[in-house]
């Protein structure tokens, strides 16, 4: 019976710790958390990104003055032009008479392409493997026709460069048998643009 005389405001502060203990639990739901965490990580990425990391401050401090720095773009760029000299460099040709579409011209330049790696493959792979380290850069123009491309395959032999030509089986755009694109090299810059150096790029 004494039990029932507890003091009115012991009740109610007991009612609002319930209260607020139902109140953090329900702040700690799995929905309310993951926008916050969201968030918390935008922002580190934000902060992350407008301080730049001390190991560039101290580059910029370590280059001294603008012609220093005009200098050493040029260097860099001599330096890249050598290297396009002495890259290896391989163009395909594609026929324009053939008016052939868009994607027939990149799956006929792929076959080119793929034919010449597995023609040195067999037959040059110190070609290969240094043209592979040098990026195997690719260059596409174009001719007016068969003649013009057999007499650029022509030249190319003639000078030793390796040459791989694309007969289509027919299926879509053009008939069986037609030579679709050339591919000539790798080779020296110099070498491939002896034969290809004048025709227009795609």
């Amino acid at each position: 019976m004494w039990n029932s005389s507890r003091n009115p405001s012991q009740l109610s502060s007991k009612k609002q710790q319930k209260q607020e203990k139902g109140g953090l639990a329900e702040s700690f739901r799995l929905e309310n958390f993951i926008p916050g965490l969201i968030i918390g990580f935008i922002f580190g990425l934000l902060m992350d990104l407008t301080n730049p990391p001390k190991n560039y401050a101290k580059k910029k401090k370590a280059l001294p003055g603008k012609p220093q720095q005009q200098s050493l773009a040029s260097n860099n760029g001599d330096q890249e032009l050598k290297m396009m000299e002495n890259c290896l460099w391989q163009v395909l040709v594609v026929r324009q008479d053939l008016k052939m579409g868009s994607g027939k011209i990149a799956s006929q330049c792929a076959h080119a392409a793929t034919g010449m790696y597995s023609e040195l493959m067999q037959s040059q792979r110190s070609l290969l493997s240094r043209w592979e380290q040098r990026g195997q850069p690719k260059i596409v123009v174009t001719c007016k026709n068969q003649q013009e491309m057999n007499k650029l395959e022509e030249a190319a032999d003639s000078i030793g460069l390796p040459t791989f030509v694309v007969a289509d089986a027919g299926r879509t755009q053009v008939s069986a048998g037609s030579k679709t694109v050339l591919a000539i090299g790798p080779g020296s810059k110099a070498s491939v643009d002896s034969i290809t150096g004048k025709l227009r790029l795609l």
